[in-house]
């Protein structure tokens, strides 16, 4: 009803998962790559847990998308089921030949004896399997129980099936409880998937416009994304439905932008009232059939004929819709944006040298991700970058802090540019001084370039590559055990000069307090949990050779 009016191709917030629309915020990437790892891994069990709506379906397709050729899979969505009921799915699913029977049911046993006969045979050919139950938090200790025993067929090396489980919140809790301990010995990778950061909700709103044609005046101005990152929680489909609505209203209000009040008043109507009304949202509702439906014809060709026109009474420029595949859902997907001498108030600034050099042509977000990669001596085949790195245990770090932040963790970076309010542009940061920034883009060419000038587009979203402990899987917190808690115990030994720890030990209040120490030193947060920013520093502290952004100078 309203792409018309706000000049786009298509809805872009609809709820479907629609692959052209697919946006990997750093924790998608990190549950992705979590997958990934899991399958490498010899088998057992992996774990993707997520609230509603946060985007596990998501992560689970671009996984589908991305399992090698030799892996055979089988996808079951509705998991409430007895133990014969899912061992005849699991059959139907890996195209299973269960033997001739007589009249009666058939019975466990003799589709445990089909699914093994099947996994030897499939190992005997080269090939794995893989099976993925969505919606798992609906299993039953039965169930469960019974695709433990499922692993139990192995060779020396590998278990014959791998089991991802993906499911809400609850899913953790029901594999923590005392009769399923065997089968969470097996759990080799396990992550959570929160919800959208106010930096990533402002970029996921950004990006779902753009790929749907939107013209360079964004509906969303960007003031409004703190207020939306509120209402939504940053749960990818509450923003979806918000949005949508809010633009809806937008156009039924003959409004070029969503307003806060149009934006509080699409909140009332899309989520329950209680929320509404916590944010303040307004309980009128739009006179959708009257005003919008009756004269929505009308609207929307007064609209292109005036509101779409420059000042100057020439069409209004229209930013193309990038090419979309499925190919490229797998990506990190992000429309190229202005180069960084678009026309932009401090554009005149830009310039770092004596001589006014024109300024870097910019990247793709995959491009400028491959390009960050290149300097830590990688080439990544095709793919969507991050999951491809952390296959070699280099993780990509997306985060919101500005130069400062960069400069303390001395690493280079993408910087993500905002000269477009809907197409940001993607530009590598190679090095950094007290008055100067380096900056490489697409065509390659090095070009430094004043701080100032920098700032002055630059919102404080980066990504950067940090090398993780070889069995990371989480950050690392009070009471946690297992091999990142003695890597971390043995790396602060070595820093603060301790004897070597005994292995196996949790990350009690002593180690805590280590930690602690070493943060605060550090200038990082210094809550006693280690995230990826930490192990930044202690790697470096180490003298562990990496690519470096300052000087030895500038140190």
């Amino acid at each position: 009803m309203y792409t018309n009016y706000f000049h786009l191709k298509q809805s872009p917030f609809s709820i479907a998962p629609d692959p052209r629309y697919l946006f990997m915020s750093e924790r998608h990437r990190e549950a992705l790559a979590h997958l990934l790892y899991g399958v490498g891994c010899g088998g057992g069990f992996v774990l993707l847990t997520g609230e509603i709506g946060a985007g596990k379906t998501t992560v689970c397709r671009c996984f589908m998308e991305q399992i090698p050729e030799n892996c055979k899979l089988a996808y079951i969505f509705n998991p409430k089921l007895s133990v014969e009921e899912l061992l005849l799915s699991i059959c139907d699913e890996f195209g299973i030949v269960l033997p001739a029977q007589s009249a009666g049911a058939v019975s466990v046993k003799t589709y445990v004896d089909a699914i093994n006969a099947y996994l030897l045979a499939s190992h005997a050919q080269g090939r794995n399997n893989v099976l993925i139950i969505d919606e798992a938090q609906n299993l039953s200790a039965a169930v469960l129980e019974q695709l433990r025993l499922l692993t139990n067929l192995e060779t020396s090396e590998r278990k014959l099936l791998q089991i991802i489980l993906i499911g809400q919140p609850e899913l953790r809790s029901m594999v923590a409880q005392p009769e399923l301990e065997q089968l969470a010995q097996r759990v080799i990778a396990r992550y959570h998937l929160g919800s959208l950061t106010a930096a990533e909700t402002a970029a996921y709103v950004e990006h779902r416009l753009a790929v749907a044609g939107a013209v360079a005046t964004a509906p969303f101005p960007r003031p409004l994304m703190p207020l939306l990152h509120k209402l939504t929680k940053g749960v990818p489909r509450r923003i979806n439905l918000l949005c949508d609505r809010a633009l809806l209203g937008a156009y039924v209000e003959n409004q070029p932008q969503v307003s806060r009040t149009i934006l509080r008043k699409a909140a009332a109507e899309v989520f329950a009232s209680t929320e509404a009304g916590a944010a303040g949202a307004a309980p009128a509702r739009w006179p959708l059939l009257a005003a919008g439906v009756l004269g929505g014809v009308a609207l929307s060709a007064a609209v292109w004929l005036g509101v779409g026109r420059g000042a100057a009474g020439g069409p209004a420029p229209v930013v193309a819709a990038p090419a979309a595949s499925a190919a490229a859902a797998v990506q990190l997907a992000a429309p190229a944006g202005a180069a960084l001498a678009s026309a932009h108030p401090a554009a005149s600034a830009v310039a770092g040298s004596a001589t006014a050099a024109s300024a870097a042509a910019g990247f793709t977000q995959s491009e400028a991700v491959r390009a960050l990669a290149a300097r830590w001596e990688l080439k990544l085949p095709d793919g969507e970058p991050c999951a491809l790195s952390a296959r070699l245990n280099l993780r990509c770090l997306t985060a919101r802090g500005g130069l400062e932040e960069l400069r303390q963790l001395d690493r280079p970076a993408v910087l993500t540019l905002h000269d477009d309010p809907v197409r940001p542009n993607y530009l590598l940061l190679t090095a950094l001084d007290d008055e100067y920034a380096t900056l490489a883009g697409a065509d390659g060419k090095p070009q430094r370039i004043k701080l100032a000038a920098l700032e002055a587009r630059y919102g404080g979203e980066f990504t950067t590559y940090w090398r993780a402990p070889r069995a990371w899987r989480d950050e690392v917190s009070a009471g946690d055990k297992g091999p990142d808690v003695d890597w971390l115990a043995k790396r602060l030994a070595q820093i603060y000069g301790l004897k070597k720890p005994v292995e196996g030990q949790p990350l009690n209040a002593a180690l805590r307090a280590r930690l602690t120490e070493f943060q605060n030193e550090q200038h990082l947060k210094a809550d006693g949990v280690a995230g990826p920013k930490t192990f930044i520093r202690l790697y470096q502290q180490g003298g562990v050779r990496e690519p470096r952004l300052l000087s030895a100078e500038g140190k």
